[in-house]
């Protein structure tokens, strides 16, 4: 008596166990999870030749003792760690290079992000025809280029024919003239207002953005509570710009350490004035102005370092938005 056999249900015999003993799916698979990388790739060479190789390189150069002569022989003067050794020894990075770069950075970061929200407010408030014009107006500063900026900046402080000298002296405020850039705060005062100046309208359109997204009937069910303006920002306004704010700040922050423009252009600011370094002149001025290639290299490796560590906050904060 022969044994028959049911056929298999068509859900088991198509199993995808099935399929993918057969091959083809499989491969099929693997094609569309590579894809992406396949469509990136020509983009992603680009990068690796346009600035992965360059930081190579200058991580070599940071790892000997490279100046004219290397240049001129073609030779290697490999020396190791010795230019980190001395760079993190030297007492000037402690007590002028990173309190001006660190300092500088956290007071800009603050007060154009303060401007620029302060800002953002009041177009939030404007019709849409001034909105219009005055955010026209106010990015006219943000694509000016930070030479032009720096040159405007200098000739209102500037110590013989500066606007500033001479309204004070014309309101009897001072007697004679005064070179606000001998001093490193008021050198640092100016260059802040430089940044501000030309950082603020980022922050001003990208959080007038957000703002025209916030709900207008919760902020008026606030304001008919008795809430004022104050509380409405900070309870109602700010924590829905929570993921604008983080991005504004952390691409200030990047900005800001990486100041060289501003501070290089100012008078004294080229080297001149020792106490107005920060790490991104001072690695150019070794480099360049005393042809200590290796050891400005390891400056650069040093800001680059701050830099990424800043960078992989923002990509994580930017994460932790996305899970949300």
């Amino acid at each position: 008596m022969s044994t028959v056999h049911a056929p298999l249900p068509a859900t088991e015999a198509e199993s995808p166990s099935a399929s993918v003993a057969g091959g083809r799916p499989t491969q099929g698979l693997s094609l569309v999870k590579a894809r992406p990388w396949l469509l990136l790739a020509p983009g992603l060479i680009i990068l690796a030749v346009l600035m992965l190789w360059p930081l190579v390189q200058v991580f070599l150069y940071s790892l000997q003792d490279y100046g004219l002569r290397e240049i001129n022989t073609g030779e290697s003067n490999w020396i190791g760690l010795g230019n980190y050794v001395e760079a993190l020894t030297d007492s000037a990075l402690w007590t002028v290079v990173l309190p001006n770069t660190v300092g500088f950075a956290a007071v800009a970061v603050f007060v154009t992000v303060a401007v620029g929200t302060l800002v953002a407010l009041l177009l939030a408030r404007l019709g849409t025809l001034w909105r219009t014009v005055v955010s026209s107006c106010i990015m006219v500063a943000w694509a000016m280029p930070a030479v032009t900026g720096t040159y405007v900046w200098t000739f209102i402080f500037d110590a013989d024919r500066g606007i500033f000298n001479t309204v004070l002296k014309d309101a009897g405020l001072m007697d004679q003239s005064v070179n606000w850039f001998t001093n490193q705060w008021s050198f640092y005062a100016i260059v802040l207002l430089n940044v501000v100046h030309h950082g603020f309208p980022f922050v001003a359109i990208t959080v007038l953005a957000g703002l025209l997204g916030v709900s207008r009937e919760m902020l008026e069910a606030a304001a008919l509570d008795g809430a004022n303006a104050w509380r409405r920002f900070w309870q109602i306004v700010f924590p829905t710009l929570r993921p604008v704010f983080s991005v504004v700040i952390i691409l200030s922050t990047i900005w800001d350490f990486k100041v060289f423009a501003q501070v290089y252009l100012m008078p004294g600011g080229n080297g001149g004035n020792r106490s107005v370094l920060n790490l991104g002149v001072w690695s150019y001025v070794e480099s360049f102005g005393q042809n200590r290639y290796g050891f400005g290299a390891a400056l650069a490796v040093l800001l680059t370092i701050v830099l990424i560590g800043i960078t992989i906050v923002y990509i994580r904060s930017l994460m932790k938005e996305d899970e949300l």
